[in-house]
C-alpha cells in the first residue's frame, strides 16, 4: 500500500471591499507613499470596516468560495482548524463557530494561534490528521482582522497590517504529492518584542490599559526584521538541503508576506529567481495567518501538479519555519 500524504486539492479565500492606501495613510500619520514603499514592498492594504462583523466573518467567506469552486458538501469536512491571531472573542473557539456557520455539521473544530506561523503550523497539523488515516477532509482556514488590533496613529504598525483570510482543503493522496517535510521552529525570547500587552491572564482589561494603548500590537521592528530575516532563510535553505533540492528543482517559494525585504532575503538565500517568488504584499500587506493561503488562492491558476513549492513564515514568539510540498493538480 502507497504511503498516504496529505495533499491541497481546493483553495479559497476572500479580502475585504475597503482598500486603505498609502496615500490615505500620509493622512493620518507622518509617513509616505515612497517610505513605506522602500521599506515593506506595501501600495494598499484592506479592511472590514462592517459594524459588528470580525475574523469570523473573513473565514466563513473564504470557505464558502472554496466549497463553492470545488463543489463540496460541507457535510462531508471531517475536521476545520482555524488559524488565527484575532480570534472574535476569547474563549470560544471561533473556528467551532465557523465550521457550524458554512455547515460543516459533522466536523470537530479548534483554533490555532502561533501568530504569523499559525497557517504553516495548521499545515503541519491538517497534514497528520490527514496521514493518521482517519481523517479524509481537513478545512484549514487562515483568516485575520488586523486592524482590530492596530492603532492607526502608531506610524510603525498601521503601515504594514491588512484584513483577509483564505482556505485550503486537505486529503489524502497515494501519488506522493502532497506535504512532504517540514522544519518548525519556535524561541521564546521573541515574547517581548511583537506583543500585545494587555487583555490576557497576566494584564487583565482595565480603564487603564485602554487608556495606555495596551490592547494594540507593539513591534519592536529592527530586532523583529533581524529574527525574520536569519529565520526564515534559514529553514528555507536547510529544507532545501535536506531533500537534495536545487533553486532548479524548486518551482516555487511561498513566503510570509511581512515584509518584502525579508522574502527577498529568503529567495535569495535559495537562489531562486525572482519569477519563482509568488508575491501579493502590495495588495494587502500583512494579513498574518492569511498571507500563504492568499497567494495560493491569487497565483492558482499558474500552479500545476507536481510542482515543488517551499511555503516559510515567521511570527511572533518568536514562531517561524518552512514546508515542502508537492502541488497535487493543474487548475
Amino acid at each position: 500500500m502507497n504511503k498516504i500524504t496529505a495533499a491541497i486539492t481546493a483553495v479559497g479565500s476572500y479580502v475585504p471591499d475597503f482598500v486603505l492606501s498609502n496615500q490615505v495613510l500620509e493622512t493620518l500619520v507622518d509617513t509616505n507613499d515612497e517610505w513605506i514603499t522602500t521599506r515593506t514592498g506595501i501600495k494598499e492594504r484592506r479592511l472590514l470596516k462592517e459594524e459588528g462583523q470580525g475574523t469570523s466573518f473573513m473565514a466563513i467567506k473564504a470557505a464558502q468560495n472554496l466549497l463553492e469552486k470545488a463543489n463540496l458538501d460541507p457535510k462531508d469536512i471531517d475536521l476545520v482548524i482555524m488559524a488565527t491571531a484575532t480570534p472574535d472573542m476569547p474563549v470560544a473557539s471561533t473556528g467551532v463557530y465557523v465550521a457550524t456557520q458554512i455547515g460543516a455539521t459533522n466536523a470537530f473544530a479548534f483554533d490555532l494561534q502561533a501568530a504569523c506561523s499559525s497557517f504553516l503550523y495548521g499545515m503541519s497539523a491538517a497534514s497528520a490528521y490527514i496521514a493518521s488515516g482517519k481523517y479524509k477532509k481537513v478545512l484549514l482556514i487562515g483568516a485575520d482582522k488586523m486592524s482590530s488590533i492596530i492603532d492607526y496613529t502608531d506610524r510603525a504598525t498601521c503601515i504594514i497590517f491588512g484584513d483577509g483570510a483564505g482556505a485550503v482543503l486537505f486529503e489524502p493522496n497515494t501519488e506522493g504529492l502532497g506535504l512532504q517535510d517540514e522544519i518548525l521552529k519556535s524561541d521564546g525570547i521573541g515574547r517581548e518584542f511583537l506583543k500585545i500587552e494587555a487583555g490576557g491572564s497576566i494584564l487583565p482589561p482595565s480603564e487603564e490599559t485602554v487608556k495606555n494603548k495596551q490592547h494594540f500590537v507593539f513591534q519592536d521592528g529592527k530586532t523583529v526584521f533581524k529574527y525574520a530575516v536569519s529565520g526564515m532563510a534559514d529553514v528555507s535553505e536547510k529544507i532545501m538541503q535536506r531533500n537534495n533540492l536545487s533553486h532548479d528543482d524548486i518551482n516555487w517559494l511561498v513566503a510570509h508576506q511581512a515584509n518584502r525585504r525579508i522574502i527577498d532575503a529568503t529567495a535569495n538565500r535559495m537562489e531562486l529567481d525572482e519569477s519563482k517568488v509568488l508575491i501579493n504584499i502590495q495588495k494587502y500587506g500583512n494579513t498574518t495567518s492569511a498571507t500563504l493561503p492568499l497567494l495560493l488562492s491569487d497565483f492558482e491558476n499558474q500552479l500545476k501538479k507536481g510542482d515543488n513549492i517551499i511555503f516559510a513564515a515567521f511570527g511572533g514568539g518568536f514562531t517561524w519555519g518552512a514546508i515542502y510540498l508537492k502541488w497535487a493538480y493543474t487548475k
